[in-house]
């Protein structure tokens, strides 16, 4: 018992210190964030781009046809 309990605490403090995916892992988490608040406001997201848009255009409009 005393070989497990040995292997045990080594694997422990092995797992512990190794920190090589951890930025990995935040990134996922971060992708996964931004992606979800641009599902849960996808329509006001949408509708302020496409109001933008609207108003570029009818600017565009209007400095083309005043000359």
């Amino acid at each position: 018992m005393k070989i497990f309990s040995n292997l045990r605490n080594r694997l422990k403090k092995t797992l512990a210190s190794n920190e090589r995916g951890q930025g990995a892992t935040e990134y996922i988490l971060l992708l996964v964030v931004v992606v979800g608040l641009v599902l849960a406001f996808k329509g006001p997201i949408t509708e302020r781009v496409r109001g933008a848009m609207d108003k570029l255009g009818s600017d565009m409009e209007s400095v083309t046809n005043s000359n």
